[in-house]
């Protein structure tokens, strides 16, 4: 699919990309929180779903929930080595993430992952929706979990740090 037509906000054109890039995000990540505090890397996280991910947030208010399953499944297609199934109905769309390909990069590679690496995909994913009446719930985490995409207001329960797990 032609650039312009990706769910994906960036044109970069590789049908995968390239799984070193995984170090460097644990890098950034271990580099912020060592100079801001957790409360700088989350709102890092935060403004990078917000500003980044703004083209993805604007399809997302546009096209709803599926719109937010094809970004996910665009989005683990392009990534090396993702086991990644997302299904959706009226109500919701559920990633489940068998393999995380950069929790399994970085165990690979000998690489000591940033402990709270994975609540980023929380903090991102909530940003990203906040502008697009979507909720995110995630479960799991270092290395398999479940990240759900509501409609605003359809969790019962704000997302719950505890149920992300550590990542080692």
């Amino acid at each position: 699919m032609p650039a312009t037509d990706s769910p994906l906000p960036y044109t970069d054109t590789k049908p995968v990309g390239a799984a070193d890039f995984y170090a460097a995000v644990n890098a950034t990540f271990r580099f912020i929180e060592k100079q801001s505090g957790i409360a700088g890397l989350r709102r890092y996280w935060t403004e990078l779903g917000t500003k980044y991910y703004a083209p993805v947030t604007r399809r997302w208010r546009e096209g709803g929930l599926p719109a937010v399953a094809d970004h996910w499944r665009a989005f683990f297609a392009a990534e090396p080595e993702a086991d990644v199934e997302v299904t959706h109905d009226a109500s919701e769309v559920v990633v489940a993430v068998r393999t995380c390909p950069a929790i399994r990069y970085l165990r690979e590679h000998g690489r000591e992952i940033v402990p709270c690496f994975c609540q980023h995909c929380h903090f991102v994913s909530a940003a990203m929706g906040a502008g697009a009446g979507i909720d995110v719930r995630i479960s799991g985490g270092n290395g398999t979990c479940t990240q759900r995409f509501a409609k605003a207001g359809c969790f019962p329960e704000p997302q719950r740090l505890e149920d992300i797990a550590t990542a080692s």
